[in-house]
């Protein structure tokens, strides 16, 4: 594969799964033809690393939230760490943020929302996209968002064609990635068919969700081309008008310097 503008809006390279070779590997990237990438924090620590990292390759952003497997955990004070970090240079959006249901040892359903809905509300005063994290929690996911209409993206979007139309008649993006390889796609199929030009975006949530071949290896941005080629083939497009169109819609939501 020989492609360009790889924009990869959902990546966490601070994950320890790097350790070993982060600096090795985040070099070579922009030469297999990776443009841009989204690093999220998941808590406070990890988005001071997503900070750090934007600081270091001038390729990358970062953004920061509370994800809601992190929502047990926050100390006290955690809204104004979160809104001094998210007045560094390097953010352009507030995330991972979102509901988590499928895990019965994350946080009490409540405690998910109360942090979920306080993250979308900090987004909408600084004027912020989001970066939405939804699984098996449908529902209170898009009610919280009819309620607030942030802008911003339901990553690794698992939901119906019928869920996606609606997030996108209230201004979403969604995010697709590596599951959309997956022998057991239908679903996500039927978005990506459905899915308005102007929506797409593409991801890695690397480490995790490489696409096929790779599926259960170590995701990174260099992959996407793989996800970029399935959803070409269900298009009826060439996956470089894909990459292509992922990070010119990548660049508005985000407000990325265009290049």
């Amino acid at each position: 594969m020989n492609y360009s503008n790889i924009f990869d809006s959902h990546a966490h390279y601070d994950d320890e799964a790097f350790d070993a070779d982060r600096d090795e590997l985040l070099a070579s990237l922009p030469e297999r033809g990776v443009c841009h990438v989204v690093d999220c924090g998941a808590d406070l620590v990890s988005s001071r690393k997503a900070i750090s990292l934007a600081g270091r390759y001038g390729y990358f952003s970062a953004a920061a939230g509370i994800h809601p497997e992190c929502a047990k955990d926050v100390p006290a004070d955690w809204q104004a760490q979160l809104e001094e970090l998210l007045a560094d240079s390097h953010i352009v959006a507030v995330g991972e943020i979102g509901l988590d249901y499928h895990f019965e040892e994350n946080a009490p359903r409540d405690v998910q929302r109360d942090i979920f809905e306080k993250q979308i509300l900090l987004a909408n005063k600084l004027r912020l996209p989001v970066i939405v994290h939804d699984r098996d929690a449908h529902g209170d996911t898009m009610e919280l968002l009819r309620r607030h209409r942030p802008t911003g993206v339901i990553h690794c979007f698992s939901g119906s064609v019928e869920m996606a139309s609606e997030a996108v008649r209230l201004g979403m993006y969604l995010g697709v990635g590596g599951s959309v390889t997956f022998k057991n796609a239908r679903v996500p199929i039927e978005v990506v068919k459905s899915l308005p030009r102007d929506r797409l975006l593409l991801e890695t949530d690397c480490p995790y969700l490489a696409p096929v071949p790779y599926r259960g290896k170590r995701n990174d941005s260099s992959l996407i081309p793989f996800v970029a080629e399935k959803i070409a083939e269900i298009r009826g497009e060439s996956p470089q008008d894909i990459l292509n169109l992922a990070k010119e819609n990548a660049e508005t939501l985000f407000r990325v310097c265009k290049n």
